[in-house]
Formats: C-alpha cells, structure tokens, sequence
C-alpha cells in the first residue's frame, strides 16, 4: 500500500500493534484512536481483530507464527508499504529478514514475535518491534507503538497500556 501526503510536510501518525494472539484490548483500542494508518505485525489470532482495526485506520497486516488458520493463509508473511517518503518493511519474526533493508531504501522494518518492545537505529533504518498488545507473557509489559513520519523522518514511541 501507499499512502502519498497531501503536502511535502505532511506527518502521518502510524499505530503499530503485534502479538494480540485473539485479545484486542480496549485500552489497544483507545491508544490507536486518531492514527492515520494501523500496522499489525503478527501473531493476530482471529480476523475478528483485522475487522476491529480497520474501523479505526486501514491496515497493513502479515501473518505471525501463530496465524495458522484457513482466514490467516490470505495475508502475508512480509508486506511493504510506503507512508509520505518513507518504505516499510514489514515481518513477524525480526530472524527471518532476508534482505538488506537500506541497500533497499527501507526507511523502517516493523516486527513483532519477541513479545518485548524494542526501538533502534541500526545503519540508518529503525527497527521497530511494539512488543505484545495481546495476553501478557512473563512479566513483559502490554503494549502498542506509534510512528510518526514526516518525508523521510520516522519517529517511533512505544505506549505502555498500564495493564
């Protein structure tokens, strides 16, 4: 998908959840009100919660290792898309990347998996992983992620749901 901005400064806001594992929460719900365009990166458990997420922003999905169902075969494993100026890159499992991000102009890969939110810049290309907004595992925290992209800029911030 691509999503050109009305101007050249234009920001996008991107809400960016992974590893629902069937459970959209309310306060996920709340956190991605008012976001432009909704990345889940994974592991999403029903269709149910695509159907839900689209009622707030169209959305880019790929399939998570738990995605075994007949519904989940028609969504990717890996997607891109282009907000503003700015490629995406989109898998679950960071491990499987098979490609070099900036050598393909990625600006940004999205991932899931790991439960654990992570954010950092590694040769120019954030790698952005919101951690889960699903069932809590361990003592990790309950989260979802927002990107905030202006041209070629990408700001991301990782939102502790307080659960």
């Amino acid at each position: 998908m691509r999503l050109k901005a009305r101007a050249s400064n234009a920001i996008w806001t991107v809400g960016v959840i992974s590893d629902t594992h069937g459970l959209l929460r309310p306060e996920a719900l709340a956190a991605l009100r008012g976001v432009d365009y909704i990345i889940h990166a994974g592991d999403i458990g029903e269709p149910a919660i695509l159907a839900q997420l689209g009622a707030i922003a169209p959305v880019t999905a790929v399939r998570g290792n738990v995605d075994l169902e007949p519904w989940a075969q028609k969504i990717p494993v890996s997607n891109v898309l282009e907000i503003g100026n700015a490629g995406i890159y989109v898998l679950h499992n960071l491990n499987q990347l098979d490609l070099n991000p900036k050598a393909e102009g990625f600006a940004a890969v999205v991932s899931g998996h790991t439960h654990q939110p992570k954010q950092e810049m590694r040769d120019g290309v954030l790698y952005f992983n919101p951690g889960s907004a699903g069932p809590r595992r361990f003592k990790l925290p309950v989260t979802v992620g927002r990107l905030r992209i202006q041209g070629m800029r990408i700001e991301s911030e990782v939102i502790d749901l307080k659960i």
